[in-house]
């Protein structure tokens, strides 16, 4: 006999009684739409703290967490050495808006890692990054249009909130209230893993491309592996008229490979967008590349962008930690590894369970679309079974398994995950995947 659950999260009744609380004040309860648990009943449990691979709710209810902050805590929960560097910093001062070493130590990092960035500059969110790499590049080039790809997120700035019709590239409209079109007008997005396309959007805008945006995998429409020769594809075009190649390895950067998937895939871009791991848990984002493209930005020219938060010390700090602790490239093998034991055994039980389950992993990421064909694109993200996604999800959740809210998010793997953590995540899955 299949094992049922409700269709609703398993919110204990201090978290109901705390989100409940939150919905009076803060719009939806959250400070993150997804955070609502819209698709999964609408509770979600209010965190207390978190340990390792683990997060405890209010509650008390413990669970193995695959999202682990949306993708920075490649070493798990609180790891040690982060929070004394966190608490060194906090205690010589929370913020100085002033140049500190901390910062130019971070930089030297990031441009050993990535031989692509020659400059960089640190702001405090990878929407921030991406927004102010983009107005860079426009700098740089003296072009408006932009060229993004459907289903990849590249924070909430107004002119990156664009639909696009799918096939031939549409002018883009926008994709949230409150956003006028003028401000995308100049927003142009394909479908993503299609060369063809892009290909089109180049001859139809032919010369007028100031720059090419791209998840080099795909994070924001559930994992999405480029397929072979596609960013090479990308950097054949931008080079040929001029146009500037972006990477948005906000997700990617760190997570995949030490310095990015652009070391995976051997593709140089001109600009590179970071967050997340490089922040090691604390807000942090950074965009670099070539000097002379760097060059335009102000104090050195005439494109500004600034942030009293930018370089902020603990955040620095915290960073600083987590690429120190990660070690170089022998971590992502190790972790690597780890995780594909996990993933090989999610397979082996979909399989004898006879549920059409599509797997991906990229470094430390990894995703699942319930389908029976390969997810190439958004359309065919979109088209996987979302109720089917839901059940699982649900019946994950009541046995102790935290995942993204979302059918369309990755999931994450962090050094703090044990053995024990795969057999239990298998466990709750047979369960699971014999329910839905």
């Amino acid at each position: 006999m299949p094992v049922r659950y409700r269709s609703r999260s398993t919110a204990g009744p201090r978290s109901r009684a705390a989100f409940a609380r939150a919905r009076k004040l803060i719009p939806g309860g959250v400070n993150s739409p997804v955070r609502a648990f819209t698709r999964l009943g609408g509770q979600p449990p209010v965190m207390a703290r978190g340990t390792g691979a683990h997060l405890i709710d209010l509650d008390g209810r413990r669970y193995i967490d695959y999202v682990l902050s949306w993708g920075p805590l490649v070493l798990g929960h609180a790891h040690p050495a982060v929070v004394r560097a966190v608490t060194r910093a906090a205690k010589l001062g929370l913020s100085f808006g002033a140049p500190t070493v901390g910062e130019g130590e971070l930089a030297r990092v990031l441009c050993r890692a990535l031989p692509s960035i020659e400059r960089v500059r640190l702001v405090s969110s990878g929407t921030e990054a991406t927004m102010s790499a983009l107005r860079v590049a426009r700098a740089a080039t003296g072009r408006d249009v932009i060229v993004k790809f459907d289903g990849c997120y590249h924070g909430h700035a107004d002119h990156l909130l664009v639909a696009a019709g799918s096939g031939l590239a549409t002018q883009g409209t926008p994709d949230s209230s409150g956003v006028p079109a003028d401000f995308v007008r100049h927003t142009v997005s394909v479908p993503y893993n299609d060369p063809a396309a892009a290909e089109r959007v180049f001859a139809k805008h032919r010369g007028r491309i100031a720059a090419v945006i791209v998840e080099p995998v795909a994070g924001n429409m559930g994992l999405v592996l480029p397929r072979p020769g596609y960013l090479q594809t990308l950097r054949a075009l931008t080079t040929a008229q001029g146009s500037l190649l972006v990477f948005d390895e906000v997700m990617t950067g760190f997570r995949t490979a030490w310095g990015g998937y652009q070391r995976v895939c051997g593709v140089t871009p001109d600009l590179t967008c970071l967050g997340k791991v490089i922040g090691g848990g604390m807000p942090v984002g950074a965009y670099g590349g070539r000097a002379d493209v760097m060059a335009h930005l102000a104090p050195l020219g005439a494109c500004y962008q600034a942030g009293t938060l930018s370089g902020n010390p603990v955040s620095v700090a915290a960073g600083l930690a987590t690429l120190s602790a990660i070690g170089g490239r022998a971590f992502y093998a190790t972790q690597a590894t780890a995780l594909t034991t996990l993933l090989v055994g999610l397979r082996e039980l979909a399989v004898r369970h006879g549920v059409p389950m599509q797997l991906t992993q990229a470094g430390t990421m990894w995703g699942f679309f319930f389908s029976e064909r390969p997810v190439t694109d958004f359309a065919t993200a979109a088209a996987s079974d979302v109720e089917r996604w839901k059940r699982f999800a649900i019946a994950m959740l009541a046995q102790g398994v935290y995942l993204a809210p979302s059918p369309f998010e990755g999931a994450f793997w962090s050094s703090a995950h044990r053995p024990a953590d795969i057999r239990a995540t298998l466990r709750a899955a047979d369960l699971a995947l014999a329910a839905c």
